[in-house]
């Protein structure tokens, strides 16, 4: 992933969701999302996480600090995400409470995916 890039609408001209992707300025492997992950943002979330599977390389890190909402198909989404990889796992980095409750419920055997509050 290269520079940061926006999807959807600007929240405050049309009340549309919006979605902002970018690298982790880290140098670690992985993403860093602000926004929110919905049935508006989904088509660009799940390309995201095709780009971050394609990358992987043992551990890749998805930081949602900055995500106001996830719905339960964006959970689901990076859940399928985690469990398609050749091995490793993925970090989740201070989501929103509603993707460990969601994590927790379907997937509470799933060790592909670490959450860090």
């Amino acid at each position: 992933m290269e520079a940061p890039h926006a999807v959807g609408g600007p929240r405050a001209a049309s009340g549309g969701a919006a979605l902002e992707v970018s690298p982790l300025p880290s140098g670690r492997a992985g993403i860093r999302v602000r926004g929110e992950i919905s049935v508006l943002t989904r088509a660009p979330w799940e390309r995201a996480l095709s780009e971050l599977a394609r990358g992987h390389t043992g551990v890749s890190y998805v930081e949602l600090s900055d995500v106001a909402f996830v719905d339960v198909a964006g959970v689901t989404a990076l859940a399928l995400t985690a469990m398609n990889l050749p091995e490793g796992r993925v970090v989740v980095e201070n989501p929103p409470p509603q993707v460990q409750r969601v994590l927790e419920l379907f997937w509470p055997d799933l060790d592909r995916i670490k959450v860090a509050l």
